[in-house]
């Protein structure tokens, strides 16, 4: 189904995002200065695909390398962009993906965390949205 025209007013960010999900709970992080939770994952660089984008930012924000061949797509949501202007909507590609290494803060991220569906109020409008998602799946406790 072809999507609306978003108009000359309207901005959208498009980003990529990991859906890791382990006993119910979802893998979120919180940016430095930030006090709403988000899902790991950022935007393109000029030339990436989204597997690219998405090994990329996890390295960068997770320090952990996703593999690429186990990478599945969840779904695209968008909202209102947290903490933009008025109009500002984000576009989020969600995959889920195994990855190897130790999960650990780094670059722009002070803290990660497992979050459960009571969480939700904590997070972005975006991530809202996927949160509902997950568990009307049966994915999220």
């Amino acid at each position: 189904m072809p999507q609306p025209s978003l108009g000359r007013d309207v901005r959208e960010i498009d980003k990529v995002a990991w859906i890791r999900i382990e006993d119910g709970r979802i893998l979120s992080t919180r940016s430095r200065g930030k006090d709403v939770w988000y899902l790991p994952g950022g935007k393109r660089e000029a030339g990436e695909t989204d597997v690219e984008t998405l090994v990329r930012e996890i390295r960068e924000e997770l320090d952990v390398a996703i593999v690429p061949e186990s990478v599945t797509p969840v779904g695209t949501f968008s909202a209102e962009a947290h903490g933009q202007a008025a109009g500002t909507l984000v576009r989020m590609t969600c995959y889920a993906a195994d990855y190897q290494g130790t999960l650990r803060p780094a670059s722009e991220i002070e803290e990660l965390a497992w979050l459960g569906y009571p969480d939700r109020p904590r997070v972005s409008p975006v991530d809202q949205l996927i949160f509902d998602h997950l568990r009307a799946q049966g994915a999220l406790t």
